[in-house]
């Protein structure tokens, strides 16, 4: 029965690798797809490990900073330090923008940090860590962005002194981290007209510029001018503590909201990465429909194409089970010749992809065993077609 199969295959081998080949993309788009979802889930782990944090402190009733806006005060982590469980305390900003570099806009997620506090990068691929408190920044990889290059962020110029891999934002962007203060500036200060604006606007109001107070118009405008706004503190826990407790304490008495690393990946994944998880699985479906169709379409005009052959086989008194072998042996072989294409596809074009795609090997097996059955379901059309071959068509005209 194998040796009848693999003949049939040769006699028609043009049809059957092209057909192969383009199951075997639609494979690779497939397991292409699930390995985006499994590597943005895999960014996000990676995310939270990196900022060396057990705890996210954040502005009260929201969902912290890689979810949405939040504003604390930058001298909240003095009260937070002498909480007791607390070794390290860390300011942190993250704003999304376009920055630029030789004329080209890249967007990226602009991180403030400290040095030597949690939320710095932990490992660099090149260079050196941030050494002056202005104007140097570390940058991803993914930002094709290379040590000394300048890149323009809001009014200032960064010399990229470090590299870093696999520092990107819950969406995808890579990260472009900046001293605290810098990123301050940059992401709650106004530009030098507005400032200009409010000046004017300040002083021309009669309840703050009051002559017989002195001092106090200068005092409002330096408030105004200075900012002293993060999006969020992350903690890090002695080992012997319990972080749910100690951000049970942080919450009771400042007044804020605390999430544990597995509350923050709970966020990450089911909140923001959901979306993209119901998109990316309705595109499956779509992409599976598409193949079964595809398949059972060539396996059965393939075989409408070979009744003749058919018959002639029933003629000299093949059985009907070994007919019906060689057709699901035939579409089995598709399968499988599909699946090597598109797992050798999907491998090779995955690390051009701008996000990172994981292909796991749960994945990997699952798709083999799903491409196996739609091509077993998929002959079943051309197995009866075959089946109700009258054996004298092979002699008739």
């Amino acid at each position: 029965m194998i040796s009848l199969a693999a003949r049939d295959i040769a006699h028609s081998w043009g049809k059957y690798v092209f057909t192969g080949i383009g199951l075997g993309l639609l494979v690779g788009v497939t397991l292409s797809m699930a390995g985006i979802y499994r590597g943005m889930v895999e960014d996000a782990m990676v995310l939270l490990s990196n900022s060396g944090a057990d705890l996210w402190v954040v502005q009260k009733d929201t969902l912290g900073p890689y979810a949405e806006p939040s504003t604390l005060h930058d001298d909240v982590w003095r009260d937070i330090s002498g909480i007791p469980g607390v070794v390290a305390v860390g300011n942190a900003t993250y704003l999304t923008m376009q920055v630029r570099h030789d004329n080209d806009d890249t967007r990226a997620m602009v991180v403030g940090f400290e040095p030597g506090r949690p939320g710095e990068p932990p490992n660099l691929i090149a260079g050196r860590p941030i050494t002056r408190s202005h104007y140097e920044a570390i940058a991803d990889e993914k930002t094709g962005l290379q040590l000394g290059a300048r890149v323009k962020i809001r009014r200032h110029d960064y010399e990229v002194v470090g590299l870093t891999r696999r520092m990107v934002s819950s969406s995808g962007d890579p990260m472009i981290f900046i001293p605290l203060k810098d990123a301050q500036e940059a992401q709650f200060l106004k530009d030098n007209d507005a400032i200009v604006n409010d000046r004017a606007r300040t002083a021309a109001n009669p309840t703050l510029n009051r002559p017989a107070v002195p001092g106090l118009l200068d005092a409002v405008i330096a408030s105004q001018t200075a900012n002293h706004n993060v999006n969020a503190v992350l903690v890090k826990v002695a080992s012997d503590y319990d972080p749910a407790s100690v951000g049970e304490a942080i919450g009771r008495w400042k007044h804020l909201t605390t999430y544990t690393r597995a509350q923050m990946e709970d966020i990450l994944v089911s909140k923001l990465i959901a979306t993209s998880a119901k998109q990316i699985a309705m595109f499956l479906v779509i992409l599976a429909a598409v193949s079964g169709a595809i398949v059972s379409f060539i396996i059965y005009t393939m075989t409408l194409g070979k009744l003749r052959e058919i018959a002639v086989l029933k003629l000299v008194g093949t059985r009907n089970r070994t007919i019906a072998s060689m057709i699901l042996q035939e579409a089995l072989g598709l399968g499988l010749a599909g699946f090597v294409v598109g797992k050798t596809a999907a491998t090779l074009w995955a690390p051009h992809f701008p996000k990172y795609v994981l292909l796991q090997t749960g994945d990997t097996v699952r798709a083999f065993v799903f491409v196996m059955l739609i091509c077993a379901l998929a002959s079943v059309a051309a197995i009866r077609a075959a089946l109700k071959v009258d054996p004298a068509t092979a002699i008739g005209n």
